[in-house]
């Protein structure tokens, strides 16, 4: 494990320190910097599209009180969601490569 810690890096710490765009509009949150860096990506598709409703979203979903299908559907979305910020990181990663 140790090994692989050693790899990760925090594109957000990287970005703060040698990265500006004014597009950002003084926030560094992935939210901010995924448009400015790379227009076409977007959140506006999905059903959830931001953390505190993807925090929310799975209160609900491991609620005993919600029904089987809602939970599934909620697992499905947060997946797409959780799958479109890893994609954003490393579309983002790949684009800043490209313009050093």
């Amino acid at each position: 494990m140790p090994f692989l810690l050693g790899r990760i890096k925090d594109l957000h710490q990287i970005i703060r320190r040698h990265y500006y765009h004014p597009g950002f509009h003084g926030s560094f949150s992935l939210k901010s910097v995924l448009p400015a860096i790379l227009p076409k990506m977007s959140y506006a598709n999905l059903e959830i599209q931001e953390g505190q409703l993807a925090s929310l979203e799975y209160l609900k979903m491991i609620d005993p009180a919600t029904p089987t299908e809602e939970k599934e559907k909620i697992k499905r979305d947060l997946l797409t969601y959780c799958g479109h910020d890893t994609l954003a990181m490393l579309k983002i990663r790949e684009e800043l490569i490209s313009r050093s």
